[in-house]
């Protein structure tokens, strides 16, 4: 039949049969090497993948409608019981938080005391700021530090304007409690990026509002005009201070400790006496009785009025309200009558907060895990993370600043807010873009708290106290209108995404951002402000020029490379240790397989499981003879190399 066909039938069949010969070998070539073929595959993927993108949270159960009568029941049940667990589980968060601040005061704060006496230091605005962080890390809470200043203002040792970068830096110290508990979900990578970008989202915004407002106020006093102005403008009545969340938490945290804060506040304004004194609090009752007595003084020129003087040649006597505190009723908190020292107890309370903290933190992130799914975590997500429809979809997102203020308001506290939503952020029921504006409302929830609690002042210190807590508030207002009302503005969400990243392939990296950004910064402009405004500039000045020229040159790499020399369009002329953490990562792994060795629990891995690994590198390189002609093939060799790294690493470190 072939021959009957016509010349150019044969010629197209056997160019086709030709065509599928060389497919054939084609398809053979490439499964030749399937495990390149796989990660190729598998990187495909990846990149195709959006780490940001909300996860799917699958309702693995039985539907509601394929139930019985008891089934229904029996899931009701479980669902009420996992609500109430949830709800206690967050009251006991909530009340790890107060006792942990306890903590940090009994730990530090009379150190923090110590610190806001020096008048001359906090003249610095540099050294200001940089002592609100510190004193604010020191205590755990911006409301504490915040009242310490306030009382500093009220007695007359500071003025407002040196007050104002105080006030500034203890916005900064508060946001690390919820960089803390994101640390707690290092476990899973995108969880933990996501967790820990929604968490330093808050820290990004409270910097770049300081490196902008900071110098401003320094330069013009706005900050500083404003309230003076608004306190002049109204005249305001002191009253109460409402008391919301705290009438239920402070039934079981005053049954563990109850601290005296004006110990704190006592040694800033220079009271000597407050420096022997307990900040366990001893007696919740007490009377003190001013009576009006002849006391005897050195001289006349100490005499309380010339007409209350009198000198009898042996002794100058005057009139003097002399106070006496008479104790009515002991407190009843399980340290009343402990006889240990505020040290000691500090930190016993510091290490049983922290296992509560963390403990009651795993539980509520599965239990939300277990509740948030199918249905339920549709509507939520929808609920939490959709805009309102064109054109009012810019408005949702102030809605949210509302919302995070009002909670923040009855929780009394922006860290509490902040650090339960961090979670939510982890798990995917949140959107980053959405945690951002809520962060924002917790900074005017918290500074909402201040305003009222500074009205409660006595009138003599009303004026002071208000203007140093309208200070607060302002300064939030101020960096909201920075960065968010223009999508482009809004940075700090772009940089913890950044940081998110390179935590999630760099967990430890997440330990140094904590450690440089809230300790070893402020403590080297501390220690630049201590030396005086030469040797600030001198340093400082140089540095900043330098990362402003690193910023706009990674800038142009990304956006503009033919801009820039052929030499600095990219980082490859420096060592790799210079401008990659890969290197580092590596540093790290050597010194935690080493820690681990030294450890009777992580014993070294035995001669078999050495065989093993020696064994899967020979079998990675006889499976693949021709793979290293390829360059593309280059990463199995790294991994092989890798492989030997570790070989040599626990034949060197072995016991």
């Amino acid at each position: 039949m072939d021959s009957l066909r016509p010349p150019q039938a044969m010629d197209s069949k056997n160019k086709e049969e030709n065509d599928k010969k060389h497919k054939t070998e084609k398809n053979k070539e490439v499964k030749a090497s399937p495990a390149h073929s796989t990660m190729a595959l598998i990187q495909d993927e990846l990149d195709k993948t959006d780490a940001w993108e909300l996860p799917e949270l699958q309702d693995t159960g039985v539907p509601w409608s394929a139930l019985d009568t008891s089934g229904k029941v029996k899931r009701v049940l479980v669902s009420a019981a996992k609500l109430l667990l949830l709800l206690g589980f967050l009251y006991m968060f909530i009340c790890s938080l107060d006792i942990l601040s306890s903590a940090f005061q009994l730990v530090g704060g009379k150190t923090a005391g110590d610190i806001f006496q020096d008048n001359t230091v906090l003249s610095n605005p540099l050294a200001g700021l940089v002592i609100g962080v510190l004193v604010t890390l020191l205590v755990q809470s911006s409301s504490t530090s915040s009242s310490i200043v306030v009382s500093m203002v009220s007695s007359g040792i500071l003025t407002v304007q040196v007050a104002v970068p105080i006030i500034m830096g203890t916005n900064i110290g508060t946001s690390v409690t919820n960089t803390l508990v994101a640390m707690t979900q290092a476990g899973e990578r995108n969880t933990f990026r996501r967790a820990f970008a929604g968490a330093t989202v808050h820290d990004f915004f409270n910097w770049l509002s300081v490196l902008v407002l900071l110098p401003l106020e320094v330069a013009t006093g706005y900050l500083y005009i404003v309230t003076k102005l608004i306190i002049d403008s109204f005249q305001i009545e002191s009253g109460e201070a409402p008391d919301l969340l705290n009438v239920i938490t402070d039934v079981l945290t005053e049954s563990i400790i109850q601290l005296d804060k004006s110990v704190i506040s006592g040694i800033a304004t220079g009271d000597p006496e407050a420096r022997n004194k307990s900040l366990i609090k001893k007696w919740c009752k007490t009377f003190t009785n001013t009576t009006l007595m002849n006391v005897t003084v050195p001289g006349p020129e100490n005499c309380t009025s010339p007409s209350f003087c009198w000198d009898d040649g042996n002794y100058t006597y005057t009139l003097k309200n002399i106070s006496e505190t008479i104790n009515i009723e002991k407190c009843n908190h399980l340290f009343v009558d402990v006889d240990l020292p505020d040290l000691a107890i500090g930190l016993i309370l510091l290490a049983l907060s922290l296992l509560v903290l963390c403990s009651c933190l795993i539980l509520i992130v599965k239990l939300l895990n277990s509740m948030l799914k199918g249905q339920v975590a549709a509507v939520i997500k929808k609920i939490l993370n959709t805009d309102f429809p064109f054109p009012f979809g810019w408005v949702t997102g102030y809605i949210a600043i509302l919302v995070g203020a009002g909670m923040t308001f009855i929780v009394q506290s922006s860290s509490v807010f902040t650090s339960a939503i961090t979670p939510l952020v982890g798990i995917g029921v949140i959107s980053i873009e959405r945690a951002y504006p809520l962060s924002l409302g917790s900074n005017i929830g918290t500074t909402t708290t201040a305003i009222l609690a500074a009205m409660a002042s006595p009138g003599d210190t009303l004026a002071n106290a208000l203007q140093i807590a309208l200070v607060h508030f302002l300064f939030n207002i101020s960096g909201i209108i920075l960065w968010y009302p223009i999508p482009f503005t809004r940075i700090p969400i772009r940089l913890a995404k950044a940081l998110g990243n390179t935590t999630a392939k760099y967990r430890w990296f997440a330990a140094v951002y904590i450690i440089c950004c809230f300790f070893v910064l402020p403590l080297f402009v501390f220690s630049l402000s201590l030396a005086g405004w030469q040797v600030l500039v001198g340093v400082g000045v140089p540095l900043l020029v330098m990362l402003i020229v690193i910023i706009v040159i990674n800038v142009l790499q990304k956006r503009k490379p033919s801009c820039l020399p052929s030499a600095l369009r990219s980082w490859d002329f420096l060592p790799l240790w210079a401008h990659s953490l890969a290197p580092w990562d590596k540093v790290v792994g050597v010194i935690t397989a080493k820690c681990c060795c030294c450890c009777k629990c992580c014993q070294i891995a035995s001669p078999d499981q050495d065989d093993k690994l020696q064994e899967s590198v020979e079998e990675n390189q006889n499976g693949h003879p021709a793979a290293y002609d390829n360059p593309a093939m280059s990463a199995e060799k790294e991994v092989e190399d890798e492989i030997k790294i570790e070989l040599n690493i626990i034949n060197m470190t072995r016991l």
